[in-house]
């Protein structure tokens, strides 16, 4: 099956295409821009239905084209959006590695108080407490 195109080099005429020749680039973005404005079209007559009739419909329609929207746009936002997940779990694990880190050097240092002062209650209960002198004063 031949496409047919019109040429207007040709004055005109339909100009035949091999099926081989790829297609044109510039006539796939019309397509799509074309489509587009037929989208917003169509959007922009719901909309304004919505907003004359119930304006509490709004929401709905907001989240109507969403869904519309998710399905054409999620792949390529995904692949976005895949460094910055990346990067963001790669910060949280070395985040949680220092945080680990400093932790085991806080219970460290801990335990060496801990240990001082347990050594300085075993020293103080060794040497025998010298008989305390009285203060009264003699009659």
């Amino acid at each position: 099956m031949e496409r047919h195109k019109s040429d207007a080099a040709n004055g005109g005429k339909m100009a035949d295409n091999d099926a081989n020749e790829p297609a044109d680039g510039f006539d796939e973005l019309a397509e799509s821009q074309d489509e587009l404005v037929a989208t917003a079209a169509t959007v922009a007559v719901v909309g304004a239905g919505v907003i004359i009739f119930e304006a509490a419909l709004l929401p709905g329609l907001v989240l109507g084209i969403a869904t519309m929207l998710v399905p054409k746009y999620l792949p390529r936002l995904g692949g976005a959006v895949s460094p910055l997940v990346k990067s963001t779990v790669r910060g949280a694990y070395k985040m949680g590695q220092k945080t680990r880190e400093m932790v085991a050097e806080v219970q460290e240092q801990m335990h060496d108080i801990v240990a001082e002062v347990d050594a300085e209650g075993d020293k103080k209960a060794a040497t025998p407490k010298s008989p305390a002198r009285s203060s009264m004063p003699a009659a």
